[in-house]
């Protein structure tokens, strides 16, 4: 029997590049143990005359960012009649944008924080609101571009308005949540446990706090209260299913203690976890009983159209 060829889609030229050649080579190399095929495409824009030669069974997708999280690449695969991995056009590119997401979440009923859409211009000098606040690009990940804005500043900081700023001129302004920092990933409609995120010497969970060794601590299961860790997983098995998820995804929350259930919010969805050394969604499968193979030959085997 033939083996499966397998191409997997990483690199591309999105900030986040360097996050998916760290989750691209490791998924290939588990791949090709696993007895696939494999073809390793760094993509670039002529990705779609590419593929169209290579003819691949199924395309991996280990892209984040711009172009490989946000419905473009998954609309050239539709096109091309590849099957690939996690999340079709639209939900990738409802959940890419952090705005249109949360209004969709909080119409569900999912709790979320205050926020406002802007230009980042108009910000300026004045507080669009009063803080503790966040200001995060609508369109990245990996928490480029995320400015937490505290108590006691007297103005929003200049790298906002800055015309080196790389991350668009449209931002969300969001009501900072106080409390601990809670993922849950869900695979096929399930979810996988909850981890608790407790950065190291960082002020948040930002990308050195993701990506570099030692950067942060995960707790998983996480140590809270029955009814939380529930709430969790049933908030990100229902964001899963609003909008439209496939495959893996991965929703964040922040929880204030002091407000009980309450203080539970939301705050996105991932379609595109990161699968490096350090990353949070095979840690949940391992506990769950997956091998990092076992797990990516799962998803290979659920990779489609039209999803």
């Amino acid at each position: 029997m033939t083996a499966l060829h397998v191409a997997v889609l990483m690199g591309g030229f999105s900030s986040e590049r360097p996050v998916s050649l760290a989750s691209g080579n490791p998924c290939a190399d588990a791949l090709e143990a696993e007895g696939f095929r494999v073809t390793r495409i760094d993509v670039t824009r002529n990705v779609a005359s590419v593929l169209a030669e290579l003819k691949p069974d199924v395309a991996f997708n280990a892209l984040h960012g711009p172009f490989g999280e946000d419905g473009t690449i998954q609309g050239i695969l539709e096109y091309l009649q590849i099957p690939y991995t996690h999340s079709g056009v639209l939900a990738s590119a409802l959940a890419m944008n952090k705005v249109q997401a949360k209004r969709v979440a909080g119409a569900c009923g999912i709790p979320i924080a205050e926020d406002r859409l802007m230009q980042r211009a108009e910000i300026g000098q004045t507080h669009p609101m009063a803080p503790p606040y966040v200001v995060k690009p609508v369109n990245e990940g990996s928490s480029f571009g995320v400015v937490i804005v505290d108590e006691g500043q007297s103005a929003p900081p200049q790298s906002i308005t800055s015309s080196e700023w790389p991350y668009g001129e449209t931002v969300m302004v969001e009501r900072f949540v106080r409390g601990r920092e809670f993922t849950c990933g869900v695979v096929d409609g399930k979810p996988l446990c909850v981890t608790e995120i407790v950065p190291v010497g960082q002020k948040f969970y930002d990308f050195d706090a993701k990506y570099k060794p030692g950067g942060s601590k995960h707790i998983l299961p996480a140590e809270v209260k029955p009814n939380i860790y529930q709430k969790i997983q049933s908030l990100a098995v229902q964001a899963h299913q609003i909008m439209g998820c496939r495959g893996v995804s991965r929703s964040d929350f922040r929880f204030d203690e002091e407000r009980g259930e309450e203080g539970l919010i939301w705050l996105e969805i991932n379609t595109q976890p990161g699968m490096t050394p350090t990353s949070l969604v095979p840690e949940m499968a391992a506990e769950a009983g997956m091998s990092f193979g076992a797990f990516l030959r799962w998803m290979v085997e659920d990779a489609s159209c039209l999803r």
